[in-house]
């Protein structure tokens, strides 16, 4: 949403040449390249009238380089045709544009909305991104039910119920979540779980449930514990202690003491949510702050967020392709790409005037159904909150200059013991894990000097290697992971977040898998991907020394107090991770086949139907075709279809 585009994409061949040859970077020298830019962006404003909306632009791929909103596309788009006016960056831009394409909107509030949309969906290396792939957690109290579930939840809000949050993490939810629990006996198990019962469950006996599964309370008592639980979550927790204290006292006046025990349990328990926030928000009610720290060129935003009074936790982001953009318009684009999946409080704290601040309140608003405030605390408990949160992202910006500091020598002394030509901004690391085997999966683990890159990540079903074959699993993994990226880049000019080519690919493994890996590259003719495989050394197990295996056939070992020697042996551990849990997975999902899965056009549903009708897929297979049309939601075709299935090679 800024009004300038920011960023530069990010350049395999390193960052510090990238820097380099953009810094040089003229009118002049670009010339050709600018000019069917700039031709395009005339082209598109030809067909543009002055009203709001959206604009992307593309390049040669259709891959999206920026996207930007307007009050009146056709002036902002525009002024992308001025090159004498344009910076750098912006010329760099336009040089790559070749296509836009354009969606209008009723307002320039439900532009902004659309803008934030796109840019966390394309993730386009010319505007600030709030890199955060994990969706924010919420406590859900689900009212679909006569007895209504306390649960954690993320994702789309379909459920019917009460959210509570965002809290900053799910160990923080968990935590609430089992705090909750002791203080309202609220139930957490499944609907169907809940139906099965026919005795209380081991959370009634740790009183953690007032298993209302088996009748230990009535609708209404257990009506009153949700009202009781929303009333705390809503920001009343002072009447539901009170509440709780004047229970308390009366049942121990009547010697009831085991109640009296149970409410001063339930009673520490709310103490301990209180007590667990770190951070003093009594007063504010339910409201978001944000300050920004930079230093360094880098970026960060520190969050926290209140609700009902209680700090659900903080949250430091760390913004990129933010150079050469002024720090409220980094701010503004950080609050509406987080707001575009969390739904806006009705009061939102920031550290400084952000740029068309009505207009982002207007479209926060419009989103959240309710009035939104954006202001800047100027005294009292408020002042104080955003003073600590200005400290916290001051001490989050220091503590990550500080680890990519020393993460950045790291991967220089690597990209040295390694023998690479610079430091590598893409690696793949490779792995199989199988049973004898079977059910065999490859995994691709993606790393770069951020961290790992998850939404990256691949898995491979193994299909032609056969038996126990660890060389010819990988040659396969390695010919359809290449074969494809050179049918989809094959001039290697992808940049940023879409890599296909790494510059470096790392193999769990020894000589034979390095031999495999090679070999088939070779085939492929691939021959300047940089390979190393990494094995467990003849003194593992005492010394921790693993080897290194170079495609000429070299070996070498690193200390073993070595830091470059515990980051391999991390990404080693990781794609080792990642391989077996897709190979458990697969393994798990066999474990549970039907042979009524191989019959064509039997989905979930009807699967369901016939065993629930028959008992066991070897009773539909011995069914006759009459019997097999009597069954529910078979029609007399499918019947036909399930019958020759298992009968016409007969």
């Amino acid at each position: 949403m800024a009004k300038t585009p920011a960023g530069t994409p990010h350049d395999p061949r390193g960052a510090e040449r990238f820097n380099e040859e953009r810094a040089a970077y003229t009118v002049a020298s670009a010339k050709p390249d600018l000019e069917a830019g700039l031709k395009a962006i005339r082209d598109t404003v030809k067909t543009l009238k002055p009203v709001p909306g959206v604009y992307r632009m593309l390049d040669t791929r259709g891959d999206v380089l920026y996207v930007g909103k307007a009050r009146a596309l056709k002036n902002r788009v525009a002024n992308y045709t001025q090159a004498n006016n344009l910076t750098q960056r912006l010329l760099r831009m336009v040089s790559q544009t070749r296509r836009m394409e354009i969606v209008t909107t009723n307002s320039e509030a439900e532009a902004l909305l659309l803008e934030a949309q796109f840019i966390k969906r394309f993730r386009p290396p010319f505007n600030v991104l709030l890199r955060d792939d994990k969706s924010f957690p919420f406590i859900l109290l689900r009212t679909d039910h006569g007895f209504p579930r306390i649960m954690k939840h993320r994702g789309a809000r379909r459920a019917k119920g009460n959210y509570y949050g965002p809290f900053a993490s799910a160990g923080s939810v968990n935590t609430t979540i089992n705090a909750l629990q002791k203080l309202f006996l609220l139930r957490s198990c499944t609907d169907s779980f809940f139906s099965r019962r026919e005795r209380p469950c081991l959370l009634y006996q740790i009183k953690r449930c007032s298993a209302p599964c088996v009748g230990r309370i009535d609708e209404d008592g257990y009506a009153g514990l949700v009202k009781q639980a929303q009333d705390f979550l809503g920001g009343k927790s002072s009447a539901v202690q009170q509440d709780l204290e004047r229970q308390m006292a009366k049942a121990a006046q009547d010697l009831d003491f085991e109640t009296a025990a149970i409410l001063r349990d339930r009673l520490r328990a709310a103490t301990f949510i209180q007590g667990s926030q770190a951070i003093n928000a009594s007063g504010v009610g339910d409201a978001d702050v944000f300050a920004l720290a930079s230093k360094g060129g880098q970026i960060a935003v520190q969050a926290f967020f209140i609700r009902g009074g209680q700090n659900w936790g903080h949250r430091a982001f760390f913004p990129t392709h933010t150079k050469d953009v002024e720090d409220d318009e980094i701010l503004a684009d950080v609050l509406a790409q987080f707001y575009e999946e969390v739904p806006p409080p009705r009061t939102i704290l920031v550290d400084r005037e952000l740029p068309e601040q009505p207009l982002i309140e207007e479209a926060f608003a419009a989103s959240a159904e309710h009035r939104v405030e954006i202001s800047i605390p100027q005294r009292g408990d408020r002042r104080k909150l955003m003073q600590q949160a200005q400290r916290n992202a001051v001490e989050a910006l220091d503590r990550r200059l500080a680890e990519s500091g020393t993460k950045a020598k790291t991967l220089r002394e690597m990209a040295e013991f390694l023998e690479l030509p610079d430091v590598p901004q893409r690696i793949e690391i490779y792995d199989n894990s199988h049973i004898q085997g079977t059910k065999a999966v490859g995994g691709m683990v993606v790393a770069g000097p951020e961290g790992y890159l998850k939404n990256q990540y691949r898995k491979f079903n193994i299909k032609t290697a056969q038996g126990n074959d660890d060389f010819g699993m990988m040659r396969e993994v390695m010919h359809r992971r290449f074969s494809r990226a050179m049918k989809e880049d094959p001039d290697r000019e992808t940049s940023g977040e879409k890599t296909v080519w790494p510059d470096l690919v790392l193999i769990d493994g020894g000589k034979g898998q390095m031999s495999a890996v090679r070999d088939t590259l070779e085939e492929l003719g691939i021959e300047d991907v940089p390979l190393i495989a990494i094995a467990k050394g003849p003194h593992h197990g005492r010394e921790g020394r693993e080897v290194f295996h170079f495609p000429d056939g070299r070996e070498k070992t690193l200390p073993v107090n070595s830091p470059v020697l515990f980051y391999l042996q991390t990404l080693r551990d990781e794609v080792h991770r990642f391989a077996i849990g897709a190979h458990r997975a697969k393994r798990s999902r066999a474990i549970t086949a039907s042979p009524l899965d191989e019959i064509p056009g039997i989905g979930p549903t009807r699967k369901r139907a016939l065993l629930l009708h028959f008992g066991t897929a070897g009773k539909v297979r011995a069914a006759s075709l009459k019997d097999l049309q009597r069954a529910p939601g078979v029609s007399a075709a499918v019947a036909q279809t399930i019958y020759d299935f298992y009968h016409a090679a007969g």
